[in-house]
């Protein structure tokens, strides 16, 4: 895979299901030719394909492709899912910040955003794994979970729930981070969502937590005309720069990000073979290792990221192209994802470039899971769509998805977001 940012439009009776199984003791079954941009447009209408540029066939191999659509996912052969990475229980100064944007980035959002910040981490797995569920408004006012949930769902169009667990049996520390924001950005119906899962420390994902939606806004500020997935590539990379420059800090984390805005979009009439402009949401997401972004469409499951492993064969190419060597399915037999945030001491072959993708959403989509891979190394995508499809409390959802993991003995720290959309929100 090239560590460029490519484009791909994949067409409505194209877009490809999850594949199927992922456990601990299989290997990645996502094509290893994937690229880094996917576009994924409703079941239901036609789109205009401008915001698309240079779209290229969608390959599910790494051999050639004749057809310009989407082919069925091909099996790899089976190879074990490491860890994280080797130095994942290696301590490293404690940081005392929560992994949740801080009090100044939630005031920057005006009258009109909307913060939901978790608090301390419970070390109870039944405790509902939330002790604070209190909404911080940018004027200070602090108003009940419920309350603020409601009035939110009503101006943003989804809801978020959200559960974490060291899992203690088998980790010593807690080294995921998250953030989210309803009505981002001063916007209503504007949403960021954000998981980071660390490793060889918790600094590099606290301070993810913390600042890469900052860096996203100013970014987005500064080149408002630039298409959605070439802004979050541009601030990975800026976030990226921005740890290796921290000194005294050696770790680094996945990252998966998930933002939704309105946009007007051209819609097919339908009768006279014309389009006209219509308000639609579109959810844009972005990943660098192994945490994972999966919409449930219909009841089906699509992921809307990429895996970055040394099991991968693509990635295990460009790592070799680029002077490093992949052992036991790990980057120079230490770190297991190719890619990641941080990790300074690795830049050289682990790149901080992201997986995009761009979806125009509809009534058939439902709800967004963003997870870490302690989840996704003990439930596939399709399971953990079936598990939660019924649930409408995406607080209920999110605990229920991580109890299950816990009950099918997953090994790493567990942080799990979900976002139940309002399939009859109009923008």
């Amino acid at each position: 895979m090239s560590s460029g940012h490519s484009s791909l439009r994949l067409d409505n009776s194209n877009v490809v299901q999850s594949p199927e199984p992922f456990s601990a003791s299989c290997g990645d079954l996502t094509p290893p030719g994937s690229p880094s941009y996917l576009t994924v447009h409703p079941t239901s209408s036609s789109f205009s394909s401008s915001a698309v540029h240079n779209p290229t066939p969608l390959r599910m191999s790494s051999g050639p492709s004749s057809s310009s659509h989407a082919a069925a996912p091909q099996q790899l052969p089976p190879s074990p899912a490491p860890g994280t990475t080797l130095l994942d229980e290696l301590a490293e100064p404690k940081i005392t910040t929560v992994a949740t944007p801080s009090a100044s980035a939630a005031s920057s959002l005006g009258k009109t955003g909307m913060m939901m910040s978790v608090g301390e981490f419970s070390e109870d797995a039944h405790a509902g794994h939330i002790r604070n569920e209190s909404s911080t408004s940018a004027g200070g006012s602090t108003v009940s979970g419920a309350e603020a949930g409601e009035e939110l769902w009503k101006t943003s169009g989804f809801k978020i729930g959200f559960a974490e667990d060291k899992n203690k049996k088998y980790r010593r520390t807690m080294e995921d981070a998250h953030a989210y924001f309803y009505n981002f950005g001063k916007s209503n119906g504007s949403g960021w969502f954000a998981i980071f899962d660390g490793h060889a420390g918790k600094s590099a994902a606290d301070w993810c937590g913390e600042h890469m939606h900052e860096n996203f806004e100013k970014v987005l500020h500064e080149n408002p005309t630039l298409p959605v997935p070439d802004l979050l590539n541009r601030s990975f990379l800026l976030t990226d720069q921005q740890l290796g420059e921290r000194k005294g800090s050696y770790s680094g984390c996945t990252a998966v990000v998930g933002y939704i805005r309105t946009e007007e979009r051209a819609v097919d009439d339908g009768e006279h073979g014309t389009q006209q402009a219509q308000k639609r949401r579109v959810l844009y997401t972005a990943n660098a290792g192994d945490a994972r972004a999966v919409l449930c469409r219909d009841g089906k499951a699509i992921r809307l990221s990429y895996d970055h492993k040394g099991s991968d064969p693509a990635e295990a190419k460009r790592i070799v192209e680029s002077g490093g060597f992949v052992m036991n399915n790990r980057v120079n037999g230490v770190l297991a994802v190719t890619r990641s945030l941080g990790d300074i001491s690795m830049k050289e072959w682990v790149i901080g470039s992201p997986y995009t993708t761009e979806t125009v959403l509809d009534e058939k989509d439902s709800f967004l899971i963003l997870a870490c891979d302690g989840i996704w190394d003990v439930c596939s995508d399709q399971t953990a769509t079936d598990l939660i499809r019924e649930v409408q409390d995406p607080q209920e959802a999110a605990e229920d998805l991580l109890d299950y993991a816990l009950e099918n003995f997953t090994t790493d720290n567990l942080s799990v977001l979900i976002v139940r959309l309002d399939q009859t929100f109009v923008p």
